[in-house]
């Protein structure tokens, strides 16, 4: 299927509003979401694994430092930064080691950024996740923000997991093959039941979607990812 636009994104949500209850009242609370998205390409996938297992608001802060050490976040100036710099931006030394394998492969063509667009959402998966410090989460949230793939749900997500579980009423957010169970009654359009979901937890505790680092929204549910 074609990628989501801002033009096709509102007759998904209508689509599946009309066909399921529970999206159908997050519509009626709080309206049809934003369409927010992440530009495809090395920086974004960078930004993600500075992302995992923190908050977003920690993972702004060093990606932001990264930003002000570099000039830009692309895979030459990855490849050529001082891993001491790297460290004082805030990386751990296992997220230095990502971001520089990652623009290793990049760099080698090893791995096509540019020509995942291309690709089902299976080979794009498999190849994200043969890169060393790329986990499904991390894959996931690639498909569904930069390539805008229709049907990703990445159940590894815990703002989504704690939004599913006030959406349906659950005591506690269910866990991952819980969330696969569930997902599979939004096909072919998990992707938008996400985003509707992301958009009912934030508003739920008062608030929106705003950019982080000018790449995207804060859907913060606490440590998440890979």
């Amino acid at each position: 299927m074609r990628p989501i636009t801002a033009e096709t994104f509102p007759s998904f949500v209508e689509r599946l509003a009309s066909e399921d209850p529970h999206l159908g009242s997050i519509v009626d609370s709080h309206g049809v979401p934003a369409f927010w998205h992440r530009p495809p390409g090395f920086a974004t996938l960078a930004l993600f694994i500075v992302e995992q297992q923190v908050s977003l608001q920690s993972a702004k802060a060093v990606y932001e430092r990264l930003v002000a050490l570099l000039g830009s976040v692309e895979p030459a100036t990855v490849h050529a930064a001082d891993l001491d710099d790297l460290g004082r931006a805030g990386l751990t030394r296992q997220k230095q080691r990502y971001l520089k394998l990652l623009a290793e492969a990049v760099l080698e063509g090893r791995l096509d950024l540019d020509g995942l667009s291309s690709r089902p959402d299976d080979e794009v998966r498999r190849l994200l996740l043969a890169q060393t410090g790329i986990g499904p989460w991390t894959a996931d949230v690639y498909l569904l923000s930069a390539l805008r793939h229709p049907d990703i749900w990445p159940v590894g997500d815990r703002a989504l997991q704690v939004g599913v579980g006030d959406l349906l009423g659950r005591p506690a957010p269910p866990g991952p093959d819980e969330m696969e169970a569930i997902g599979e009654r939004w096909r072919p359009f998990r992707s938008v039941a996400a985003r509707l979901i992301w958009h009912d937890y934030l508003r739920r505790r008062g608030r929106d979607e705003t950019d982080v680092a000018g790449l995207g929204p804060v859907t913060d549910g606490g440590p998440r990812g890979d």
